[in-house]
């Protein structure tokens, strides 16, 4: 169990940040930092964080996650995918802390046609996804005994950016949206992300580490993602169901990215709502 005033949350001010922020019933038990107030690329900023803050637990939301942009800027993925996570690994060791890290479906190529489990081979296919890999690895390969990588998909929340929040404005000045229908994952409230995260931050042990999966249950396409944004609001949009053909991106998606949860349900003990349940939440 982690005791109070030490939980620290990197990344804070990203989507996933502010959603812990928001769910968070004990404020006073929780640090949040961004780039500017710990870099964790920078260890001699983070020797100054740790030996003031001393983090029982650590979730490390930080991540370059542009997912396009990441194919020419390489090396800034990198660096925070891939370097910043070998930092936090060693430090976390240093300083008996334990790493509650944020990985993605898209360590998968997405060939796969039956949800991805934790025992499944990672294939990643961007540079992106290959960085989030090597994140993944840099925990693995590290000797830390108490750390949680969690992969998702599909992230959306009323803070940040996201398909979620595109799709409302798109409306403001159209009433007729092409959106792609052969790419199926499972939307993800990151509220209840967030929640599921503060579960496994107290119950996290040398014992259950390891790979989870979490996403809201049951699975759709972007299609059937935005009709449900628009049905919910009231809005009166024609969307159009088209391939990803006819909208090119400089990273191939994977067009299947359902991830398994059962792992996480059993080891934690946590209830996940179908992601039906979930978005009426938002």
């Amino acid at each position: 169990m982690y005791s109070k005033s030490s939980i620290l949350v990197t990344g804070a001010n990203g989507q996933l940040g502010q959603a812990l922020k928001k769910n968070i019933q004990s404020p006073n038990s929780f640090f949040y930092t961004d780039s500017s107030s710990f870099d964790i690329t920078n260890q001699e900023q983070m020797t100054l964080v740790f030996e003031k803050l001393k983090p029982a637990v650590i979730i490390n939301t930080a991540a370059y996650t542009q997912v396009d942009q990441a194919e020419t800027e390489i090396e800034q993925a990198y660096k925070l995918n891939v370097e910043a996570v070998k930092n936090l690994s060693a430090f976390c060791i240093k300083y008996n802390c334990a790493l509650i890290h944020i990985s993605t479906d898209y360590v998968f190529d997405g060939k796969q046609l039956t949800p991805y489990k934790e025992t499944d081979a990672p294939s990643p296919v961007t540079v992106y996804g290959k960085s989030k890999r090597e994140g993944e690895l840099a925990i693995l390969e590290s000797g830390l005994q108490r750390f949680a990588i969690i992969r998702t998909s599909w992230l959306y929340s009323e803070f940040g950016n996201n398909f979620y929040k595109t799709m409302l404005r798109l409306v403001e000045t159209k009433t007729d949206l092409n959106v792609v229908d052969d790419q199926r994952g499972s939307p993800t409230n990151a509220n209840e992300l967030a929640k599921a995260l503060l579960v496994i931050a107290s119950k996290l042990s040398s014992e259950n580490s390891g790979v989870y999966h979490y996403c809201n249950d049951g699975e759709t396409t972007w299609y059937g993602f935005a009709k449900a944004i628009f049905k919910k609001h009231k809005l009166s949009v024609k969307v159009n169901p088209v391939s990803s053909n006819e909208f090119p991106t400089a990273a191939k998606r994977p067009a299947y990215s359902v991830l398994d949860t059962s792992k996480i349900k059993r080891v934690f003990d946590i209830e996940i709502p179908s992601w039906v349940e979930a978005f009426e939440k938002i």
